[in-house]
Formats: structure tokens, sequence, C-alpha cells
């Protein structure tokens, strides 16, 4: 019997979201784009968490800018080659959030649809990009601060080291979803 695909679409225009995913581009760590379609997936259960962050983002006059969600198995394998540093991606022998879709990496941009300072830039791998760092400015603290209330608020947790990486609690009540479910929406595949 075969799994079915948990995965939601996320949309600019059915979730009010800005899309800029970077593994669909080569602006990433390996210098090369990953995906072979810009497509953003999501575990039905963090797309619900996902409108309520939406929502609580638009209470304060911002928008989500989404960087990255599902993240197939393959994409994880050659991200774990391109990093430097093995803290900032998960083994792909056990999988990641990305790789179970209740992961979302993403900022918080203006009423003009400017991201705001959050003293790194994303995947950032060094310690700047911890939550805390007392290195980056009093204005990224208190956006990546905002960031964090958003998302909390609307059900997902952060990882310390990753400031734009929120995931549902519970990663192992998920599993890990493989490629052969997701038909015509695997964002390897070339359409």
């Amino acid at each position: 019997m075969s799994m079915p695909n948990p995965l939601v679409h996320i949309r600019p225009e059915t979730h009010g979201v800005v899309l800029d995913l970077k593994y669909a581009t080569s602006d990433n760590i390996s210098g090369r784009a990953i995906y072979a379609r810009s497509l953003c997936l999501m575990h039905a259960d963090a797309e619900v968490c996902l409108r309520r962050a939406v929502a609580l983002a638009a209470d304060r006059c911002y928008r989500l800018k989404i960087f990255d969600a599902f993240r197939p198995q393959e994409a994880q394998v050659l991200l774990w080659e391109a990093a430097d540093d093995k803290q900032y991606v998960a083994d792909p022998r056990v999988g990641s959030n990305h790789t179970r879709g209740t992961a979302v990496d993403l900022t918080l941009v203006d009423a003009q649809g400017q991201a705001l300072d959050m003293g790194t830039g994303f995947d950032d791998m060094t310690t700047l990009s911890h939550h805390f760092n007392p290195g980056v400015s009093a204005l990224a603290l208190a956006n990546r601060q905002s960031l964090l209330d958003i998302m909390e608020g609307a059900g997902f947790e952060h990882i310390p080291h990753e400031w734009w990486h929120y995931a549902l609690p519970g990663k192992d009540r998920y599993p890990l979803i493989p490629c052969a479910v997701l038909g015509d929406l695997n964002p390897m595949r070339v359409a």
C-alpha cells in the first residue's frame, strides 16, 4: 500500500506569502540550483500553522517570505555535501523536518516588500545566525524576536542556531516523505 501525498502546494495567491525559493536558484550554499522547479510544499499540518502565522504577521503589518519548505531527500543529500559545517544541515541518513514537510525557512517583509534586517542572510552558517547572538544589531535581534513570536504563536518551534528555521514540534511523529508519492509536485523533477 502506497503512502498518500500529505503535502499542500503553497502559493502567494492562496496563502498570502512571498516566495523566494533559494534552492531553485544558484543563490544558496551549493552555488547551483538544487530544485528543477520552484515549488513550495508543506505537510498539511504545517500548512494550517502557516496560515495562522500569515495572519499573525499581517496583524503586525508584515508578510512572510519563504526560502524553503518541503525538501526532497535528494536535495537534502546535495545540501549535506555542500555544507562546510554539518551542524547547520541535517544528516540525510536521518532526514530533517524539511524532508518530512514540517519545516519552513523564512523571514519577514514589510508593507513595501522589503525584508527586515535579521543580522545575516538566509543560510549564513555562522554563529551570527543563532537566534539571540549579541553580535548582531539591536534592530536585527528585535526583528528575529518578532519572527519568533509570530511563528511560535502559530504553533511552530525554532532551533537555536538558525533564525530562519521553524518546524512543527514532534519531528518523530512525521515520516520522511518519499519522492515517489509526489507525482507532478516533485521539485526535483523537470516539468
